[in-house]
């Protein structure tokens, strides 16, 4: 398994954070764009808990996850099922105030299964985590961004 933990600060109130982690609904491929909209379904919503099927375009990936967000200011996903890492395999985030907005201290650890899972996997062990931490960025710093109004050009 392949563990990697990185930091990542975004100039966004933690709560803007797990609110975005934790958000199911049909907005979800919109905050996380390299949600394949087609791919994403939610099986359920239990209190702090949620089964989701998520994926990307290219390369081809998916995956059922079981988040759970039960710890205050933590958010941990674990693979039920997929194309490309074992059931088990996990991500968690951990968010925190800081002065500039949050700070969010990210968990990997993956299992890759078949060519194209391995080849991702150890991709994020040799560049030590920096394609998952470039889109968590991305999308998280986007949602402090100002949004275009109705009729704005």
């Amino acid at each position: 398994m392949t563990k990697i933990a990185f930091d990542i600060d975004v100039p966004v109130p933690a709560e803007t954070v797990i609110g975005a982690l934790t958000d199911f609904t049909e907005r979800r491929p919109e905050i996380w764009p390299d949600l394949d909209p087609k791919v994403y379904r939610v099986d359920s919503i239990s209190g702090p808990h949620a089964i989701v099927r998520e994926g990307q375009r290219s390369p081809r990936l998916w995956a059922i996850e079981e988040y759970d967000w039960s710890t205050p200011g933590t958010v941990t996903w674990t693979v039920r099922e997929s194309n490309f890492c074992t059931p088990g395999s996990f991500v968690s985030a951990r968010v925190e105030p800081s002065d500039a907005g949050s700070r969010v201290h990210v968990s990997w650890s993956r299992t890759g299964v078949g060519f194209k899972g391995k080849m991702i996997v150890g991709l994020v062990r040799l560049t030590r985590g920096k394609p998952v931490a470039t889109g968590l960025t991305k999308a998280l710093t986007s949602l402090g961004a100002p949004r275009a109004q109705d009729g704005d050009a």
